[in-house]
């Protein structure tokens, strides 16, 4: 019981301290100004004050060493901090201010016109009399800004008007700085009517948006807060006020048909950036008329202009990022006396205060993202990618209705050679950029493919800081719109046409280097569908290699082939998914190891540079070197390979070891994967009738021959398959790792021969043989019969990863 009163009291005594640290802003930015201007003798503080105009702020640490508020240039001052005075001939302000009452301090801080008009309206007896008092005083300039017309009628009608204003000024009990909490209502002595405080990280504090300019000097009846400006009394909602504002009526509709209007009538501390009717006009019409018809639009569009904080442009003092009720977020800023949004200077009029929040007058229309179609999405950095897909006729193929993915390459990416092409094949090859489907970054994974609307399978590739899509990779930017997303690629994506092993052969700077690959039977490793990164050595790489030296390889196949898969690693790695600097370490088919990195966009390979990089082929990607690569730690045993090396191979000292052996590399390093479709069942009769199957087969594959009329079964016993795989989540990659299990699968039918197996190599054929030759001449196929209903039977096809 001892130790849960204590933990009981602890959990209360950090809850307050918190509470009271985060009530304190204003006390600790004035510490700091103190710190500041501790040079200039005991209590003095220093100051900001923006040029050219009377506003003075003790400043956070940012706008200190900015040297500026607001973006506008700020000069320092020095001066007795709040409850001090100077003393004559003597350094700071050594003395305490005298402490008087409530009308007494008025006249300490400065505030005289709140003083003399305490005076004429019979205010002065209250407020030097008994009683615990908060005066919201306004400044003297606070009076001169007054709107002439409310400032006549105040002082035509003293008695009444002006002395239920300075009520309006006043709460019936002491409050420090620290103890107007953010977000509270206090309630004034005029007609209850509300105070809407507000204390800001930055160390101002408001009240009804009015900023306390000196504060907590110290009365024996209260305290008296100097502010900027004089308030006004408030009795409406946001919802009274865009409900009677004519100039609000355009937002009125949207507001209604999105039924968020009621929301702006709840008790709440909400900032509406209202659009006038002129900001309306202004949007293009079918933008406006979709939204308006759109109810998930337009509720996303009047949601976007509100934030669930309240924010006083007295308290802005540079720019910060505020989140909306529709889930986005709008940079609010200040440039001079202007607001700013998103960067933009659009706010007519400033701090309409209500009881449930304040609105800020705007001329622009904010639409997000959740309110635009996925082609509105592009920034300016993807205009030639959104302008072209406008011009050639694909943007009115993306229906409001439908869900599409853009890869917007940036600007940068559009060649001239590129911008000059047929305008057929630049249509190719922008649909090869939108996808039919809606897919997030955080729903991409590594393996995965996306069809195009133009037919194409794109493939994805996920690395530890990169997403790439066929050659190119993501840069920050993805968006989501009502259709779609966007994201932002480096480069043009280029789908894959050929294998690696067409590219090889099309291309004769690498002829060289395929007449090796075909010597030691790897060509076919290069046909295959697979997943492979090959760097390939161009024909400059075996510069002084005569026939003889290429004899001499050849013949040790084992050499030869340690030398080329030494060029081969497992999986897609393109050069610009890896983090730039970084060195990744690869391990090859041969067995060694491969260091890449990437420096100033060019791919190192065991510091060798890539001359070109990137080359998708339908079965991985090929890297160009001009040098021949070698493991460092493999050593040589032979004089005249050795010879032969040391003429290709200059940047590293290759190891001797006298009778060494390249080891083996059995051709196992690659597998067969099994697909299953329904399919018609085709069946080739020959005398006499055989059929034709070729199968693979996981594990160690059985063989039965059957005589006609019996059934021929196949038992397939598979070992499990351990699949690998990156997925994003929560825009990181993680690495998911799933195990299947085959079934054993029993294929009935007519009796079967093999003829071939094309998996597992010349030892199954021999065993089939031998089972053939032990078997009785078999008959012909009976007609093949479908089952009932008319299902076909499957038939299985060979793939290659």
């Amino acid at each position: 019981m001892k130790i849960f009163f204590l933990f009981t009291f602890s959990i209360f005594l950090l809850s307050a301290f918190e509470q009271a640290a985060t009530s304190a802003h204003y006390d600790k930015i004035l510490t700091h100004s103190r710190i500041r201007a501790r040079d200039q003798g005991p209590n003095v503080c220093a100051l900001q004050q923006v040029m050219g105009t009377k506003k003075k702020y003790f400043s956070t640490c940012r706008n200190w060493y900015q040297g500026a508020i607001c973006g506008k240039k700020a000069t320092v001052l020095y001066e007795c901090c709040p409850g001090y005075m100077k003393m004559d001939g003597m350094r700071g302000c050594p003395a305490v201010a005298p402490i008087d009452h409530v009308y007494g301090t008025l006249g300490i801080v400065g505030a005289t016109s709140t003083q003399q008009y305490s005076d004429i309206s019979k205010l002065r007896e209250e407020i030097e009399g008994r009683g615990s008092f908060t005066f919201f005083a306004p400044s003297n300039e606070a009076w001169e800004q007054l709107n002439s017309e409310i400032h006549r009628n105040l002082v035509d009608n003293v008695n009444i008007e002006l002395y239920n204003a300075l009520h309006h000024h006043m709460v019936n009990k002491r409050m420090l700085t620290k103890d107007l909490k953010n977000g509270m209502t206090l309630v004034s002595m005029y007609n209850d009517q509300k105070l809407l405080i507000n204390h800001y990280p930055n160390g101002v504090v408001t009240v009804n948006c009015a900023r306390v300019i000196h504060g907590n000097q110290i009365a024996t009846n209260g305290v008296v807060h100097v502010i900027d400006r004089v308030l006004t009394a408030v009795g409406n909602t946001i919802q009274d006020f865009i409900e009677v504002e004519d100039d609000l009526s355009s937002l009125r509709a949207a507001a209604i048909t999105s039924d968020v209007l009621d929301i702006l009538g709840r008790p709440g501390h909400y900032t509406l950036f209202a659009p006038t009717n002129e900001a309306f006009e202004r949007l293009p019409r079918g933008v406006l008329e979709r939204i308006m018809g759109d109810k998930v639009a337009s509720e996303a569009l009047v949601k976007f202009h509100i934030l669930n904080t309240l924010q006083c442009s007295e308290a802005i003092t540079g720019g910060a990022v505020y989140e909306t009720l529709e889930g986005n977020t709008v940079e609010v800023g200040c440039d001079g006396e202007s607001l700013t949004v998103n960067g933009v200077k659009m706010v007519k009029r400033k701090d309409i205060v209500t009881n449930n929040g304040v609105i800020h007058l705007i001329d622009e229309v904010l639409i997000p993202d959740s309110a635009k179609q996925v082609i509105e999405l592009g920034g300016a950095q993807q205009t030639t990618f959104t302008d072209l897909v406008a011009q050639l006729g694909l943007a009115s193929s993306l229906r409001p209705e439908g869900q599409y993915t853009l890869l917007a390459p940036l600007n940068g990416a559009f060649s001239d050679d590129t911008l000059r092409m047929d305008q057929r094949l630049l249509k190719t090859i922008l649909q090869n950029h939108i996808i039919k489907v809606k897919v997030g970054l955080n729903e991409l994974y590594n393996g995965q493919e996306l069809e195009t609307i133009g037919g194409k399978l794109l493939r994805v590739f996920v690395y530890r800081t990169a997403v790439c899509i066929e050659n190119s990779c993501m840069v920050r930017g993805s968006k989501e719109g009502r259709n779609g997303f966007i994201h932002i690629f480096r480069q043009i994506i280029n789908p894959a046409e050929k294998t690696l092993h067409e590219m090889l052969r099309n291309d004769k700077r690498f002829s060289v280097f395929l007449s090796l690959v075909k010597a030691a039977d790897l060509d076919d490793v290069l046909s295959r569908p697979g997943e492979w990164t090959l760097f390939v050595p161009t024909n400059d790489a075996f510069k002084g290699l005569t026939d003889d030296d290429k004899d001499i390889l050849i013949r040790d196949k084992n050499a030869l082939r340690n030398i080329l898969l030494y060029h081969l690693t497992q999986g897609v790695f393109i050069g610009s998914g890896f983090e730039p600097g970084v060195t990744n370490i690869l391990k090859t088919i041969q067995g060694g190891k491969l260091y890449l990195k990437t420096v100033n966009d060019t791919l190192l390979v065991n510091e060798l540079k890539s001359r070109e990089s990137d080359l998708m082929a339908t079965n991985g990607v090929i890297h160009v070197i001009d040098k021949l690569l070698y493991p460092a730690d493999l050593p040589v045993g032979n004089d005249q390979l050795l010879t032969i090396l040391k003429k290709l191979i200059k940047y590293i000292q290759i190891k001797f070891v006298r009778d060494s052996t390249f080891k083996e590399i059995p051709l196992t390093f690659y597998k067969i994967n099994i697909i299953e479709s329904n399919v018609q069942p085709i069946i080739r009769k020959e005398d006499p009738s055989i059929t034709q199957l070729t199968k693979l087969i996981e594990g160690e594959p059985e063989f039965k021959i059957v005589r006609e009329g019996e059934t021929i079964t196949k038992v397939i016993h598979g070992e499990p398959i351990i699949k690998t795989y990156t997925k994003i989540i929560d825009g990181r990659p993680v690495e998911v790792t799933e195990k299947k299990v085959t079934e054993e699968r029993i294929i009935q039918g007519p009796e079967i021969k093999y003829t071939r197996i094309t998996a597992g190599g010349s030892d199954n054929e021999e065993k089939l043989k031998k089972l053939l030759e032990e078997e009785a001449p078999v008959r012909k196929v009976q007609p093949t019969r479908r089952t009932q209903g008319g299902t076909a039977r499957r038939r299985t096809r060979l793939a290659y990863p």
